[in-house]
């Protein structure tokens, strides 16, 4: 699978968040200045690649990600295992944390995770109590 680029990571953002979108308006939500000749070829790109599709409303173009954030992320991050700790996900989940200063809450909720509760799950318990 070939890497997306930066432009191409910021329109699937956008689009998961915010749904289906007309260019102007996905040009609006860009976290950075965006020409829209630049995003238009940004996102035939996109179409082309099946990330992304592109259904006729009217005068305008709506796009919507086809990609799904949960397999694409997936993905990337089996991808940055094998580049930085031989495909190990364990070595760079550790590296990760490592690197990040977190907080308590956050290690909690870590601490959870890697136990299998949800603080979700924590609190449903507590309420049937």
């Amino acid at each position: 699978m070939p890497q997306l680029k930066d432009s191409e990571l910021e329109i699937l953002r956008i689009l998961w968040e915010q749904g289906p979108q007309k260019p102007a308006e996905i040009q609006k939500s860009f976290a950075w200045t965006i020409e829209n000749a630049t995003l238009r070829s940004v996102l035939r790109g996109l179409v082309e690649s099946g990330h992304v599709t592109r259904e006729k409303q009217g005068k305008a173009f709506y796009y919507q990600a086809s990609a799904a954030k949960r397999t694409l992320l997936s993905q990337m991050f089996r991808r940055m295992a094998e580049v930085f700790t031989a495909g190990s996900s364990t070595d760079l989940i550790t590296q990760l944390l490592k690197n990040e200063k977190l907080s308590a809450a956050e290690i909690e909720q870590l601490r959870q995770i890697a136990g299998g509760k949800s603080s979700k799950s924590k609190k449903q318990r507590r309420k049937k109590s």
